[in-house]
């Protein structure tokens, strides 16, 4: 029998750095507030209810309660049987079964990621003949790379969190010096946004200040990072030359975003501030797009962070950044659903768009989606507009603040794409779905001239 644990002295420190009282912690949790407290003063063990509980809102916390082996075989058979494919389990159940089942329980996980990935296979197989795609250009091949990656290089992140430790990134530009790099700044309204020749980094005047300092981390990073950069393109599987070059710059990228915002900070200040996107991008001195962006990537091993969905999207629908640590996947080839509020935000900038949404396959989304806008610095360019958008499943609302803004109890349905929606009875639909026959009545007049079968 497994000795009772008592984990008093760890819950009030869980409450002190998730800067919460009593209440607002109970609730968080789902308990009342006098048996918060009788666990934090040790009167009452923790028992499989409270340790689902701290699975979904605090998984890390609960690796350094009660190991991290077991704290990763819970969160991860919570996810699992949260597929609607599955019957649901009430939390403390799945959670007596990850604690007494184990083996049972990580052959549950198993076959749930083989399910997972088998789905994306066939989505992706659907996507290549409908889109008529061969040969993957270099931009997909990296932004397929990365997704399969998790969106989180551990080699870059962790040298990029030592590098943050010893620097000030408030004065990053300092930091150039040390690689013998000198600063420069382009009064050309023409210039590229940066450029480097060896010695001197050349930066548009006209950079916001935020995008200065991250083209500077960026150059930090490329050479600071030089060889972990080489070796991990260079077991990328990348054949494309292109391809490996852009795949460089991405991990560049990657490493700056986490030297401006180092992964543990980073992460304990978005729990403390529920996620919200413009507290964080003043805190660490980056852009919304930058916060939204760094909080996709929170995937290490042990430490995640809230499992969040992210993309880019052009005014034309064009989704121009995507990753998904959800369930949720978007589709590689043409246009998101018309449903999806993002595309709303992009006509609407500076301004925050909440939805909650259900896909297909009955999981609900919360959302945000925000419209930005970057200027040209003159009349004759137009500028570039388009919208960001982070989600996370409605398990997490409590723990998301754009969540306050909408009601739970309803869902907007969305999906992924046209061609791949089954849903029969959508008024915005574009295309028929591509594994679904269709019926055309010419006696029968409806928003869309056929009927999915």
């Amino acid at each position: 029998m497994k000795a009772r644990l008592y984990a008093g002295a760890q819950l009030r420190a869980l409450r002190a750095a998730a800067q919460l009282n009593q209440r607002a912690m109970a609730a968080r949790l789902g308990l009342s507030v006098s048996y918060l407290s009788q666990l934090e003063s040790d009167e009452r063990p923790l028992t499989a209810a409270v340790s689902a509980a701290l699975a979904q809102h605090f998984p890390a916390a609960l690796a350094d309660i009660e190991g991290a082996a077991p704290a990763r075989r819970l969160v991860a058979l919570r996810h699992a049987l949260a597929d609607p494919a599955v019957a649901p389990l009430p939390p403390e159940d799945v959670a007596r079964l990850a604690e007494e089942r184990p083996a049972l329980a990580d052959r549950l996980i198993a076959l749930h990621a083989a399910k997972r990935a088998a789905e994306e296979r066939v989505a992706l197989a659907e996507e290549a003949l409908t889109a008529g795609a061969g040969t993957r250009l270099p931009w997909e091949a990296v932004r397929d790379w990365f997704h399969e990656a998790g969106n989180y290089i551990d080699t870059l992140d962790r040298a990029a969190e030592q590098w943050a430790q010893a620097h000030d990134a408030a004065t990053i530009d300092t930091a150039l010096a040390e690689h013998g790099v000198t600063l420069r700044l382009a009064a050309q309204e023409d210039a590229p946004l940066a450029r480097f020749d060896g010695s001197v980094l050349h930066l548009n005047a006209a950079v916001p200040p935020e995008s200065r300092r991250f083209l500077i981390a960026h150059r930090i990073a490329a050479l600071a990072f030089a060889a972990p950069i080489t070796a991990t393109v260079a077991a990328s599987g990348l054949a494309q030359p292109e391809a490996r070059r852009l795949l460089a710059i991405g991990l560049a990228n990657y490493a700056a975003g986490a030297m401006l915002m180092p992964y543990e900070a980073f992460r304990s200040a978005a729990r403390a501030l529920r996620h919200d996107i413009d507290r964080l991008s003043r805190r660490f001195g980056t852009s919304f797009e930058q916060a939204c962006h760094r909080l996709s990537t929170l995937q290490r091993p042990e430490a995640e962070g809230i499992p969040f969905y992210f993309c880019r999207v052009d005014m034309a629908g064009n989704i121009t950044k995507r990753h998904s640590a959800t369930r949720l996947q978007f589709a590689r080839f043409g246009g998101a659903c018309p449903l999806w509020h993002v595309h709303e935000a992009v006509a609407i900038p500076d301004r925050i768009l909440v939805q909650h949404a259900e896909t297909p396959d009955g999981v609900r989304y919360v959302s945000m989606a925000k419209g930005l806008v970057k200027p040209s610095g003159r009349f004759a360019r137009a500028p570039r507009r388009y919208a960001v958008a982070l989600g996370c499943e409605a398990a997490h609302a409590a723990d998301f603040v754009y969540a306050d803004a909408v009601d739970l109890r309803a869902a907007t349905p969305i999906g992924i794409s046209c061609r791949l929606c089954p849903r029969p009875d959508c008024d915005q639909r574009a295309f028929p779905p591509t594994d679904r026959a269709i019926a055309v009545e010419a006696e029968v007049r409806g928003v869309v001239p056929y009927r999915v079968i």
